[in-house]
């Protein structure tokens, strides 16, 4: 589960990335670029920090979700599915991996912040 933890938080780089491009408001080209540059960080200290606990991650699959609606409705569908597979991802116990989620969803959430009030 670790994997399509990993594979959420790439894909939603490169949703983020895709708006980026194509938004016409200046606050969310900058929002959207400053949570893909943030996300891919995340997603590889998550991913690294794992396997220095537990080997190396055999499988990080390709993924798609079917998304409508603003960058901030794509953005929350995909921490969605984070939040709710974080805890098969990697045990409560695993503090030190929780954290670094933790860290991811907050990117997540100041992001929203910003594409939902910052115009």
């Amino acid at each position: 589960m670790i994997g399509r933890l990993i594979a959420l938080l790439f894909f939603a780089r490169e949703v983020a990335h895709r708006e980026h491009l194509k938004t016409t408001s200046y606050a969310q080209h900058v929002a959207l670029n400053e949570f893909y540059d943030a996300i891919i960080e995340r997603a590889d200290s998550i991913a690294e920090t794992y396997q220095g606990r537990n080997g190396i991650i055999d499988d990080i699959p390709m993924i798609t979700m079917d998304l409508t609606g603003d960058p901030a409705a794509k953005l929350e569908k995909i921490l969605s599915a984070v939040e709710k597979i974080r805890y098969q991802a990697a045990d409560k116990s695993e503090t030190a991996i929780q954290n670094l989620i933790d860290e991811a969803v907050a990117q997540f959430l100041s992001t929203l912040y910003k594409l939902n009030n910052l115009k």
